[in-house]
């Protein structure tokens, strides 16, 4: 099962995701694909693109991404798209995909 974290502040807004976990042999799966996809375009936008100061953690079936407070103007809409992305997958694949919301 792959389970998706959102990393909320008490206000709701969005600081931060972990991916883990495989749906699959890795590789050949296409919910795996669609979630790599998904959450390696948003990295590489948050990074590259908005050049936003965050910690990202990637190693084999695990992503963590956590900004800092002060960049979650410029990285919420992101993260909303990514969620939003996130919930439709679960809804569709519920027994492979889990998304939870942990308040940091």
């Amino acid at each position: 099962m792959i389970c998706a974290e959102f990393f909320t502040e008490p206000n709701g807004g969005l600081v931060g995701f972990s991916i883990s976990g495989h749906n699959g042999e890795a590789g050949e799966d296409i919910i795996c694909a669609a979630v790599s996809s998904a959450a390696y375009m948003t990295v590489n936008t948050i990074t590259d693109i908005i050049k936003a100061d965050a910690r990202v953690t990637v190693e084999d079936g695990y992503m963590l991404v956590r900004i800092l407070p002060k960049e979650i103007g410029s990285c919420q809409d992101l993260f909303a798209g990514f969620k939003l992305h996130m919930l439709g997958l679960e809804e569709q694949y519920p027994q492979n995909i889990n998304v939870s919301y942990t308040e940091v």
